[in-house]
């Protein structure tokens, strides 16, 4: 069935409300929460660990969890946002957001921490691809890459200050603190918003596609569960083998189902548009070779230099501030030279920034994790603009959440399978090479409580209070073999960056065109 869809707007734009630049204040405001709530929560890790008595699979769900959460939820809150209004579903996203923010503080079990993780990325990905939608529904089609820009850059502003608010609070109150942080600038979010956004939708979608929700959500489920489980359970291993047939097998009735059902949650048509297709898979590399890459490096900085989460955070710093100018610049060059040679470009400088951290040292200095993390800024913020801005603008605004989702969730899915493949390979590395680091006292620690230095060591750390000199042996031997492994880490985001540098060869820019029919079914 072929219906034509119209965009419906329940109030005309005014001084305020519906602005574009103000919409842009508006939706930044509460995605700034998200922002601060991912990099706090990478500089409180360590501390977690150590309060709650978490393991490095407890720490990588209380990451993963969240972006599963998010992964599997994100078209279908796009769609939610076609149906019933982006604005609306924005703002419950933002209130829910805050409120699980404030039970993750007042929670006292890894357990239940990973349960609010989960659900607090439900709440966020309600709001994410309606942000989208809206600044894609509020901008003119040819200033719509000097958007993404500008938002990129109020994203680097939260970033970059996210390690230090996060270090602060770790430092001097408590882990808690870095979600309560959320509570406020959530009521703040959700203020502006109900003042300047201006609501819109889809007039004629009339249901969502439950069975498609079922489908997709099993066919995300499957692939990531077995991905972060296989580290475990061994990748040849019988119930890794039947999560993935599940991929394949539910992913294929989901896809079977989109090009029946009248109303498909995720219109197949979509990716008929290659630079949509081409941008999906950027979006994933890039969150793949980034997310997967920066999970060690907190562990790197703490436990093999010892720094305090502060000082964790400022080492940090150089990135994220770099997005702040690297940004706008992305937008700027993407309107002139176009995203195929700006994208590429990116990446190439992407993979250079991760050979650099390839390289790092147990002694490295600030300067020496501070040129990578400048160039991965500029190598980086290309990549997500233009990444963003080829799939929102190629797809009709009737599908502007739709798209919108389908761009979030491509990265928060590369970030899950990087952070779950790349902590393999690296925990893999390290229990491969952890003996030989150790020497001939190796063959005399007893097959337990080398598992359990291996464990310490994937982090960078040792036990501590070991008698001297053995203390100093496996200290040096744990933050040798983290090196061996995060090299390993960065050399795969290495080739990886470069892969997506080629893809980027094949990309088109986006061309918003307003009232084009769309056709589904």
């Amino acid at each position: 069935m072929a219906q034509a869809l119209a965009v419906h707007s329940d109030a005309p734009a005014g001084r305020g409300k519906g602005h574009p630049w103000m919409t842009l204040l508006a939706v930044s405001l509460g995605v700034i929460m998200v922002m601060l709530d991912g990099t706090v929560v990478a500089i409180a890790n360590p501390v977690i660990q150590v309060e709650l008595k978490a393991s490095l699979a407890d720490l990588q769900w209380v990451t993963s969890g969240y972006l599963l959460a998010l992964a599997v939820f994100l078209i279908t809150a796009g769609k939610l946002g076609d149906l019933f209004g982006h604005k609306r579903i924005f703002l419950i996203g933002v209130a829910g957001f805050a409120l699980t923010s404030l039970a993750i503080g007042l929670s006292g079990t890894v357990g239940a921490l990973i349960a609010l993780r989960v659900l607090q990325g439900l709440f966020g990905a309600m709001l994410q691809p309606a942000a989208l939608a809206l600044l894609r529904s509020a901008f003119p089609g040819d200033k719509l890459n000097m958007a993404m820009g500008a938002w990129g850059a109020i994203i680097g502003l939260s970033s970059a200050g996210g390690p230090i608010i996060g270090g602060l609070l770790v430092e001097n109150v408590s882990w808690q603190s870095v979600f309560f942080i959320n509570v406020p600038v959530g009521a703040v979010a959700l203020a502006v918003g109900v003042w300047v956004l201006k609501e819109s939708r889809a007039q004629m979608l009339s249901r969502i596609d439950w069975l498609g929700v079922v489908l997709l959500s099993g066919t995300m489920f499957s692939l990531v569960w077995a991905i972060i489980k296989a580290p475990d359970w061994g990748w040849g291993d019988g119930k890794t083998i039947a999560f993935i047939a599940a991929t394949v097998v539910i992913g294929g009735i989901f896809l079977f189902w989109q090009s029946r059902v009248s109303e498909p949650l995720l219109p197949l048509s979509l990716f008929r548009n290659s630079s949509v297709s081409i941008g999906t898979g950027l979006m994933i590399l890039v969150a793949f070779s980034m997310f997967g890459a920066m999970f060690f490096l907190t562990f790197f900085f703490q436990g093999v230099h010892g720094l305090s989460p502060m000082d964790s955070g400022l080492r940090m710093l150089p990135m994220s501030a770099g997005m702040i100018v690297a940004s706008p610049l992305a937008g700027v060059l993407i309107g002139k030279l176009g995203p195929k040679i700006t994208i590429a470009g990116g990446m190439l400088v992407t993979a250079l920034a991760m050979f650099l951290m390839s390289r790092l040292s147990v002694e490295a200095a600030f300067i020496d994790s501070a040129i990578p993390f400048v160039l991965l800024a500029f190598g980086l913020s290309p990549v997500f603009v233009g990444a963003t801005e080829i799939i929102v603008g190629n797809a009709p605004e009737d599908l502007s959440g739709v798209a919108g989702g389908v761009q979030q969730s491509a990265m928060q899915v590369g970030g899950a399978l990087g952070t779950a493949i790349l902590g393999a390979i690296v925990s893999a590395k390290v229990g491969e090479v952890l003996p030989g680091h150790i020497g001939q006292a190796a063959a005399a620690i007893p097959a337990e409580q080398m598992e359990g230095l291996k464990g310490l060591a994937a982090v960078g750390m040792a036990p501590p209070g070991l008698p001297e000199p053995m203390g100093s042996v496996i200290t040096k031997a744990a933050h040798l073999s983290f090196m061996d492994g995060l090299h390993l880490g960065f050399t795969v985001s290495t080739g990886v960056a470069v892969l997506a540098a080629l893809l980027a060869l094949f990309v088109k820019a986006g061309r918003k065109t307003e009232g084009a029919p769309v056709h589904m079914g």
